[in-house]
């Protein structure tokens, strides 16, 4: 079951316990709207953080569950794009100005701002994607296990690759990148161990938490210069954690021209970048448009908690996108081993244990 087909995903919400990610010069922008057949008064709004509503990631996701919400309840909604990280606390202002009920905020990096907002605002409830960190009443944080997928992913990218290498490097070294790259390196070990191989990982080292980074979340020169560090390394799978950083990678491999390809994170990128499409062998996916849909429908209906949600493989929070256009490159066997991997992290015979994960 992917994550793309969001409505499906959390039809209930199996609510454990939490898990971070990205950064927004100026005056705080004028909030976009989308208008419904109102039949609420309820006003669910969304910060983004700099990497912008158009990141095909985890902005855009997140701003696809908030309008898929008020569409639901008939109601209005308010988004506000942060140009960097000046203008988060403004951009909460300018929401709660709007007498917004829910605020949400996206990535790690909007966590200081929120947690000031939520204590000067105790009547406002706030719910932070990608940060468990801001602890409050008036807050629901929304998290994901992403090294569940993030090990299925390695596991896949070491069983595609013809170089024996498979590499992976992100934007700046926050637990949300971090996981996704803890998960990547033990499911590379994991295949190693299972098929007596030896694939190598560049880019990362899980056990010294020390590897390849860009500092930002931009797409541009260092981050494909990183991309180049780990193909020039023999690397032909590279996962690029942080956003609109894989579209600098996807430039490299194209001016290399030797069939290298990408695993996406959050969205299923083969989907969402039709562009690029063709160098995606798949994608680790985070469920956060069904996830934030869900909460904030929840909270219209007056079922607003602090409990945080979790994405895991268990409650289909989290997930491996379909190889698409690389079905019939795998190996055969690929699918059902993958299969039976996700069936034991989720039983627990198959232990993922990040030092990012904060629910482990």
């Amino acid at each position: 079951m992917t994550i793309s087909a969001r409505k499906a995903v959390l039809a209930g919400l199996g609510i454990v316990a939490a898990t971070a990610m990205l950064a927004g010069c100026g005056s705080a922008p004028t909030p976009s709207s989308s208008k419904t057949a109102s039949s609420s008064s309820y006003l669910p709004c969304m910060v983004s953080d700099s990497g912008g509503f158009n990141d095909k990631s985890f902005n855009e996701l997140g701003l696809d569950g908030l309008q898929d919400a008020a569409k639901s309840i008939g109601s209005n909604e308010k988004h506000v794009e942060s140009a960097d990280q000046t203008v988060y606390a403004s951009n909460i202002t300018s929401l709660l100005n709007q007498k917004c009920n829910l605020i949400i905020t996206v990535g790690f990096l909007l966590a200081d701002a929120t947690k000031a907002a939520a204590k000067a605002n105790p009547k406002t409830d706030f719910a932070t994607i990608d940060d468990a960190s801001t602890t409050a009443k008036n807050v629901r944080p929304i998290t994901f296990d992403t090294d569940e997928a993030a090990f299925l992913g390695g596991y896949a990218a070491a069983s595609y690759s013809k170089t024996g290498v498979v590499g992976t490097f992100g934007g700046q070294q926050i637990p949300t990148v971090t996981i996704f790259m803890d998960g990547f390196a033990d499911g590379v070990a994991y295949y190693n161990q299972q098929k007596n191989k030896d694939v190598k990982l560049v880019g990362w080292n899980e056990k010294s938490q020390k590897g390849v980074f860009t500092g930002g979340f931009d797409a541009g020169t260092a981050a494909k210069q990183s991309a180049q560090t780990l193909l020039d390394q023999n690397a032909d799978v590279i996962m690029p954690v942080g956003g609109p950083i894989y579209q600098s990678a996807a430039e490299a491999i194209k001016d290399s021209n030797k069939g290298q390809v990408l695993v996406g994170v959050d969205s299923d990128t083969f989907q969402t970048d039709p562009q690029n499409a063709s160098l995606f062998l798949t994608s680790v996916e985070k469920g956060i448009a069904p996830a934030t849909e869900a909460v904030v429908s929840d909270a219209a209906k007056g079922k607003f908690t602090d409990t945080p949600y979790v994405g895991t493989l268990k409650n289909d929070g989290v997930g491996l996108a379909p190889f698409h256009d690389y079905k019939s490159k795998i190996s055969s066997s690929l699918p059902g081993e993958l299969t039976k991997i996700k069936a034991g992290i989720i039983d627990g015979s198959i232990k993922v244990d990040s030092p990012a994960s904060l629910t482990k």
